[in-house]
């Protein structure tokens, strides 16, 4: 999966935020909308379309979407 398609996957677990604020540098536990649910959406999201694992560990440690994407491809 590229980066370009994750980012939008992601943007997805959003409801509220406006969608030209997810790149790849984006800060994404900065983002208003940010919080624990979100972050179960988004492990069941990289499971369900790249078939790998994060926990919540991975998401502590990522900083921007990019970070948290380099993770979930490499697992």
């Amino acid at each position: 999966m590229e980066l370009k398609k994750f980012i939008e996957l992601f943007a997805e677990q959003f409801d509220d935020t406006a969608s030209e604020l997810f790149t790849p540098s984006t800060i994404f536990k900065d983002l208003e909308e940010w919080d624990s649910l979100t972050a179960l959406s988004v492990i069941a999201m990289v499971d369900e379309e790249l078939e790998k694992r994060i926990t919540g560990a991975d998401i502590r440690t990522s900083k921007t979407i990019e970070d948290l994407y380099n993770l979930a491809i490499s697992n």
